[in-house]
């Protein structure tokens, strides 16, 4: 397999909201942007989200870069409802879209449960460093045993990082120097900026630009008829 605010848009919330974005990757064009109203103890105010809100401050692509759709996550290591999507729901939907070239997928944190979801972050992000971050994300799920109880501690996340086969030492400086620790905060600011109050979040970028949002580990049919829509339209 490939790879309490988290309730908030958990099991128990069918979210699926369609947004009209209007952007170009890597160029933005003359059309507006999308503007968001996130929730007010969030962020006061509409934002203006570019594509970079979606595509920056995350994990290496992971499936054919030339994908016709984008599949962002945001989610945190810690999180019940992320290990469930994980679990339950993304080796089959992988296999089926983004083995076949028809999905890409970037990963992003939003760090919401505790500090040991930041530590994990940091630590997917330095074996990235390594060209192993989805082989580490995957790790971190699979060893995960709930939230702020322990499991992703330094120790921890040190075994698991000899578990992948990483360079300890280069690992380690990355973890000691707090590397990514920018990275992170931004990603959390994206998160925030398009309204989201739980993980895990997920926005498809359809090949004409339109961005679907689901909120919550929703079951593989709701992600199944999106992908089809889009490959479709």
């Amino acid at each position: 397999m490939i790879h309490p605010l988290s309730l908030a848009i958990g099991a128990g919330v069918a979210s699926v909201v369609i947004i009209g974005v209007f952007f170009s990757f890597g160029i933005l064009n003359n059309e507006p942007e999308l503007a968001v109203k996130p929730t007010p103890s969030t962020q006061p105010g509409p934002v203006q989200v570019t594509a970079d809100t979606f595509m920056e401050n995350g994990s290496p692509v992971l499936g054919d870069p030339n994908a016709p759709i984008t599949l962002i996550e945001f989610g945190d290591y810690q999180c019940y409802f992320c290990n469930q999507f994980f679990h339950k729901t993304e080796d089959e939907l992988f296999k089926n879209y983004v083995e076949t070239g028809k999905v890409k997928v970037i990963f992003k944190d939003f760090t919401i449960i505790g500090a040991d979801s930041i530590s994990a972050a940091h630590a997917a992000h330095c074996a990235d460093d390594q060209g192993f971050f989805w082989e580490y994300h995957d790790t971190l799920y699979n060893n995960w045993t709930g939230e702020n109880n322990g499991w992703a501690s330094s120790k921890n996340l040190l075994q698991f990082a000899r578990d992948v086969g990483l360079n300890i030492d280069e690992f380690s400086k990355c973890m000691t120097d707090s590397k990514y620790s920018t990275k992170i905060a931004n990603s959390n600011k994206d998160a925030k900026d398009l309204g989201l109050t739980g993980t895990p979040a997920f926005f498809v970028i359809s090949p004409d630009n339109k961005v679907t949002k689901i909120g919550g580990a929703q079951p593989y049919d709701v992600f199944e008829r999106i992908f089809n829509s889009a490959l479709e339209n």
